[in-house]
């Protein structure tokens, strides 16, 4: 346990933003694995707003330092790659 205030305040402060963050990846975990079935599903409208809706929250959780930003880039690239294969069928 921490002895100094300022350490006891961190150590308070960080279970706070390790709960939302966790909430956030689960969200991001979700909603990958729903436009990952959209797209192998070749069904491009649902895909497509799902991949907008997780861009979205990838570059919000990128912004906040939830995950790094190359890691959110990686995933849009890869997702988008995917998605443009059915769009041309």
């Amino acid at each position: 346990m921490p002895n100094k205030k300022a350490a006891i305040k961190s150590l308070r402060q960080d279970k706070k933003k390790h709960i939302r963050n966790k909430a956030v990846l689960s969200e991001l975990r979700t909603l990958t694995k729903n436009t990952r079935l959209a797209i192998t599903k070749n069904n491009q409208k649902e895909a497509d707003a799902l991949l907008k809706t997780l861009e979205s929250k990838l570059t919000r959780a990128a912004k906040k330092d939830i995950i790094k930003k190359n890691n959110a880039a990686r995933k849009i690239s890869r997702l988008r790659t995917q998605w443009s294969k059915i769009s041309t069928k």
